[in-house]
């Protein structure tokens, strides 16, 4: 039998406030433990919340981004349950009244393009913290996450494959960090995903049985994680079981997930509205003062640099990943100029990025500002060095050598671009390599490059590569 796979996503974005979404407290990470917890977060007797006007700011640019309802009122609720790093014994969520209903976002899969339907996006506040590392026998509590403002949003089960998963998880956390209103950090948990995942009969219209897998912090654990449930599911209806609907972890060492408790309704927790908290009422004027701070979008921009520079999808796509990035590229392109805007594209998704990645580094942090790559750029472009020189110019620049023009003057890197300084290199390199020579005369174009690279390697590089083949095809031909 033929199984399709049915994904929809929980994600839990951490708004970036400074303060806390029903306290002053502050949101800042890596504190000491406990510091950053108040009277309101730690529930002691009496405290009222006081709600967070920049967190529902927040939500509402996101609302508008996708395209959403803004409800002009929304309830907080109270949502039961017990555990050891919430003190009130509920979290105030929003269940029946959310502030963002429906919405859509696009995602890029392969060539193509798919809508994905969002169901709602709700504010609630983060839990405090388990400790068990740091402890023998015992569990330590840090509070200093307790009432941290969240945006949840949920989508519909749209997805059927890890890698749609995974592209729509790329695509939101993209998007919360262009409205600024997440950092999308996934180490310190402030953008992280739950997956619910079912199998059903292909063709089928009714969904299978329900697994919600917790706590995903990276993309790479999420597409693993759904391809493992989805073959447990299959192997389990395949052997004449059932699925069982819980909620399971992803344990990443063994590459598996494993049951954690049955799966909770919504009527498990008891639901009801928060009586220490008023209704959120939100004006049009705040909407549409909103409105008009949003930036360009991440899709638009996607589309406006494949029309605009002539890119490909996947490369429109990795260059507008995030906010940064796009800008970074957009002043190399305006340094030297539009014609070259895929020489450009070419050297911030590679030498560049290769780069950053390599030391872990984000665009913002880059050696090598965008002027300074366009600069390098402009030299292989006037042929005052190869390809293969401004490679090692790149490395020099990346090590803080000073700019592209001063290496290559530093360094005697420029070109060799006189015809008859080529032509005396060419000549030697066939008079060493007869055999080379003869192989080429024969109809074997391959050994053309390895002539080619005699040369360059007699030049220490800086030989004009085009002229070096051009000429060695001519005297060849003799």
């Amino acid at each position: 039998m033929e199984w399709e796979i049915v994904i929809g996503l929980e994600v839990h974005a951490q708004l970036s406030t400074r303060s806390k979404i029903f306290s002053g407290a502050s949101t800042r990470y890596g504190a000491a433990p406990n510091t950053q917890a108040c009277a309101v977060d730690i529930a002691l007797p009496g405290v009222l919340p006081v709600f967070n006007k920049a967190a529902a700011e927040q939500a509402i640019k996101f609302g508008l981004a996708i395209g959403a309802r803004i409800n002009r009122e929304s309830v907080f609720a109270r949502k039961n349950y017990f555990y050891p790093d919430l003190p009130k014994g509920y979290q105030i969520s929003q269940y029946e009244l959310p502030i963002v209903e429906g919405g859509e976002i696009v995602i890029q899969v392969g060539e193509e393009e798919k809508i994905i339907r969002i169901t709602r996006a709700h504010l609630e506040e983060d839990a405090g913290k388990s400790l068990h590392e740091d402890f023998h026998g015992m569990t330590g509590i840090d509070l200093n996450r307790a009432g941290t403002p969240l945006l949840e949003i949920v989508s519909e089960p749209d997805m059927r494959s890890a890698q749609e998963a995974v592209a729509y998880a790329k695509t939101l956390h993209s998007l919360v960090q262009y409205l600024d209103i997440c950092d999308g950090n996934m180490q310190e948990g402030s953008f992280r995903c739950d997956a619910n995942v079912s199998v059903r009969p292909k063709g089928a219209d009714s969904f299978g049985t329900r697994c919600e897998i917790k706590n995903l912090n990276s993309f790479r654990f999420l597409e693993k994680a759904i391809e493992y449930e989805a073959n447990r599911q299959i192997e389990i209806l395949e052997a004449g079981g059932y699925v069982e609907q819980e909620t399971r972890l992803y344990d990443a060492e063994r590459n598996e997930t494993r049951s954690m408790r049955s799966k909770e309704e919504a009527f498990d927790y008891r639901y009801f509205p928060d009586p220490d908290l008023l209704p959120l009422c939100i004006p049009e004027e705040m909407i549409e003062a909103i409105r008009a701070s949003l930036p360009e979008l991440p899709h638009a921009k996607r589309h406006r640099f494949m029309s605009q520079y002539g890119l490909s999808a996947y490369d429109a796509g990795v260059l507008t990943a995030s906010r940064a990035m796009a800008a970074y590229y957009e002043e190399v392109v305006a340094a030297v100029g539009a014609a070259h805007a895929k020489v450009a594209a070419n050297w911030v998704m590679g030498d560049l990025a290769g780069a950053l990645n390599r030391e872990g580094r984000d665009i913002s942090e880059s050696p090598i500002g965008a002027q300074a790559l366009a600069g390098l750029i402009r030299r292989i472009l006037d042929n005052t060095i190869s390809g293969k020189i401004a490679k090692e110019v790149f490395e020099a620049m990346w090590a803080g050598e000073g700019s592209a023009d001063e290496i290559i003057e530093a360094r005697g890197l420029r070109q060799i671009t006189d015809s008859s300084a080529i032509e005396r290199l060419v000549e030697e390199v066939i008079a060493a390599h007869p055999k080379s020579v003869e192989e080429y005369r024969a109809g074997k174009e391959r050994a053309l490059n390895a002539l080619v690279g005699q040369v360059m390697k007699r030049s220490q590089g800086k030989a004009n590569p085009q002229q070096v083949s051009e000429l060695l095809k001519r005297k060849l031909a003799q």
